[in-house]
């Protein structure tokens, strides 16, 4: 915002020091860093209130819109239908049957060895 270096604050610095003096510099600077704190802060508030707006206004256009696209009344009177997949094939791979018959056959093995 400020292009102000380190060399013009310190122009400033001696400017304030001769004019103002010793004796009254740390109250003059304690109440220009008062005024610059209220002045951040009041800035700071404003761009809230203003974002708050923008962000408000938004949201009442967005429910406008969704209003005019798809008013309530016919959601409630008008249900979409639900779409039903159809069901999975159950008839069981050739693996499949065979593990399950592999696995039938380890307990008798075990019992007709014992």
């Amino acid at each position: 915002m400020f292009d102000v270096g380190f060399w013009e604050l310190v122009m400033v610095g001696v400017i304030a020091l001769l004019v103002i003096g010793p004796k009254d510099l740390p109250r003059v600077a304690r109440m220009a860093g008062l005024w610059v704190g209220r002045a951040r802060r009041t800035l700071a508030s404003v761009k809230d209130e203003i974002d708050r707006e923008f962000k408000a206004q938004e949201l009442k256009d967005i429910l406008e819109k969704q209003a005019r696209s798809n008013p309530l009344e016919t959601l409630i009177e008008e249900p979409r239908p639900v779409a039903r997949s159809k069901p999975a094939d159950v008839t069981p791979t050739p693996a499949q049957v065979s593990a399950v018959a592999a696995e039938t056959a380890k307990p008798n093995a075990d019992q007709a060895a014992g």
